[in-house]
């Protein structure tokens, strides 16, 4: 789904940087320019980031823990 209509940016490309390594909000608005035109986008793009980060640290959090 398209998130930032001003920029063309969808759910998928947040979650790609996020895969990247961005992490906030304000990394979100440098690359992406998400959240720089209108602004109308911001909180759907906050929300896509913290579901996604947080997808992303149950995912760390379930890996086993390796020992030698």
């Amino acid at each position: 789904m398209i998130v930032c209509v001003c920029n063309n940016i969808s759910d998928r490309e947040i979650r790609q940087a996020i895969e990247l390594g961005l992490s906030s909000m304000a990394e979100l608005r440098r690359d992406l320019g998400v959240a720089t035109c209108c602004g109308k986008c911001h909180s759907c793009a906050k929300e896509v980031l913290g579901e996604h980060l947080d997808r992303l640290q149950e995912t760390v959090l379930a890996r086993p823990v390796l020992t030698t």
